[in-house]
């Protein structure tokens, strides 16, 4: 399997990224993974989110539900 990916940055992004490169002392393929991280995370969370308000709702019974016409 190939692990090379080719993409565009446009040249103020280029330009961010090398500043922040000198200001932070971290070369851009550091700053690019941790990023690419950082967002892989908020986009699982949002994913994990969303799938649990499409639950079906006839299974997910509050407690009064639930116990509601049970005779103890």
């Amino acid at each position: 399997m190939n692990n090379d990916i080719t993409f565009v940055l446009d040249s103020e992004t280029v330009e961010k990224l090398n500043a922040y490169g000198e200001l932070l002392q971290k070369d851009p393929s550091t700053m690019l993974r941790e990023a690419l991280n950082d967002y892989f995370e908020k986009e699982e969370k949002k994913l994990l989110e969303q799938k649990l308000s499409e639950k079906d709702p006839m299974t997910d019974l509050g407690f009064d539900e639930f116990w509601d016409g049970v005779d103890l």
